[in-house]
């Protein structure tokens, strides 16, 4: 606890159930309604409390018995070679107003980070440029950019509307319809979907998301009010996306690629049912380099954007794989966006 915060009366302590409410109305005050437009209860549950990677770690600063900081770390499992690697990512921080400038978010943080040296192996996220060099002074290290792939549906819309995507403005036309099954309905068979899960490729020596059937589930057909679709079958593979706005644009993000046997003209037939799926202007999605999917985008003509995420980790112990070393990691756009 540092002097400031001490003089100021402000204490740290284990986030408790009861806190729920007031820990959802920070989270608003601080950091706007969220990836959903609306910071729901349903989906702070959603995403801390029935993660079947295990609850988040969630630490508060109070004061008078008041919430006035929020520190939050989602677990997270990672295979790698058939290991598991324990991992937690660092997301929701958030400081009141009114507080701020004492040193909240470095006191929580590095608090749990002393908590959690013996559960993980790494803490990662991909904070924005804003949050970065405050990760940077805490030991976190920028391991490298997170490449996005995109492919231009409407070219003339795509060209007006690029300019929108760095301001507050909004779509100028309706959400377009989406001809796709809705996650909840298409990941139903929950054996049949664990058969393709073991069966899909995984890159040899590099972290990706340890997946199941239950997790695949929690973060696709359960995610509170992102409507995530999906196109194929449980026997040649199949696409995970959703349709959003971005800016004056309307994207379909593919969070992930599910085929078997590391099979590229798949990979890319995939990709162009889903951009057949809704008449958006782009189409995007991150695929690991070396991968088969990779393969089968380029071949459905996706192209690197200009824009992608900075990924940065810190390592809490020893792990099987350097979590600092960029080609350590295989990501999906579903690793990494929402949280």
């Amino acid at each position: 606890m540092n002097q400031t915060m001490a003089a100021r009366g402000i204490s740290l302590r284990p986030y408790r159930e009861k806190d729920e409410t007031e820990v959802i109305g920070l989270l608003k005050t601080a950091l706007g309604e969220g990836p959903t437009d609306n910071r729901t209860q349903e989906f702070f549950e959603w995403k801390h409390l029935n993660n079947p990677f295990g609850r988040s770690y969630l630490l508060v600063a109070e004061c008078d018995g008041r919430i006035v900081g929020l520190r939050a770390f989602m677990r997270w499992s990672f295979v790698a070679d058939d290991q598991i690697v324990a991992a937690v990512r660092a997301v929701d921080t958030a400081t009141h107003p009114d507080f701020r400038g004492l040193g909240i978010f470095s006191t929580l943080t590095l608090a749990a980070l002393g908590d959690l040296a013996e559960e993980a192996d790494f803490v990662f996220n991909t904070p924005n440029d804003k949050s970065r060099p405050g990760y940077l002074k805490m030991g976190w290290r920028a391991v490298g950019n997170l490449p996005v792939r995109l492919r231009v549906q409407r070219p003339v819309r795509f060209a007006v509307g690029l300019r929108s995507l760095r301001t507050s403005s909004g779509p100028v036309r309706s959400r377009p319809s989406v001809d796709a099954l809705p996650a909840a309905d298409a990941l139903a068979d929950v054996a049949g979907l664990g058969e393709l899960v073991r069966s899909s490729s995984r890159q040899t020596g590099r972290l990706s998301t340890a997946h199941t059937s239950a997790s695949l589930m929690w973060r696709y057909a359960k995610a509170p009010a992102l409507d995530y679709r999906v196109v194929g079958d449980r026997q040649r593979g199949f696409a995970i996306f959703r349709v959003r706005p971005r800016g004056a644009l309307w994207e379909t993000t593919v969070a992930e690629i599910l085929i078997p046997d590391a099979n590229p003209a798949r990979a890319k037939e995939l990709l162009l049912e889903v951009g057949r799926a809704a008449r958006v202007d782009h189409v995007t999605c991150m695929i690991p380099e070396g991968s088969a999917a990779l393969t089968g985008s380029r071949r459905a003509r996706f192209v690197r954007s200009p824009i992608g995420l900075t990924l940065t980790a810190r390592p809490l112990r020893s792990s099987p794989i350097d979590p600092l070393e960029k080609r350590s990691w295989a990501l999906t756009l579903g690793d990494v966006e929402v949280f």
